[in-house]
């Protein structure tokens, strides 16, 4: 009998890249000071399928200068921000934005940890600080 090589870009493969995956309290270390107000566990996990449910739709907008340009037109949804994105001045001035225009937005503990959660590759989605899911 002979062994079937797997996929490199296959579900399995993801699965063992996934598995070498820092925890959630770990991921706390190296947070932002300005990271706040930042989603605990369970919001986290929610925001994943949010965020996985939005990407198969179509209702997505990610890096910092699409989603300024979209929210400065009005558009409507929840910011998510990387906690551990460094140098801070890169999108420390959308919280006030979403302020001044009444936006949800809330902190993840990384932007790298969602890929294997929602199953989405890193290169694609979550090597940008910033994503807004529209509504």
């Amino acid at each position: 009998m002979t062994k079937i090589k797997a996929d490199p870009d296959g579900p399995e493969a993801q699965a063992e890249a996934c598995s070498g995956e820092r925890t959630y309290q770990e991921l706390l270390v190296n947070q932002n000071p300005i990271a706040q107000p930042l989603a605990s566990r369970r919001l986290t996990r929610k925001l994943y399928k949010c965020i996985k449910k939005a990407v198969k739709q179509k209702q997505i907008r990610r890096g910092v200068k699409e989603v300024q340009k979209f929210v400065n037109k009005g558009e409507k949804g929840i910011m998510v921000l990387a906690g551990d994105t460094l140098p801070i001045e890169v999108y420390c001035h959308l919280p006030v934005m979403c302020e001044d225009r009444n936006l949800p937005y809330v902190y993840i503990p990384s932007k790298t940890f969602p890929s294997c959660k929602v199953g989405i590759p890193a290169q694609a989605l979550w090597l940008t600080p910033v994503i807004l899911v529209l509504w």
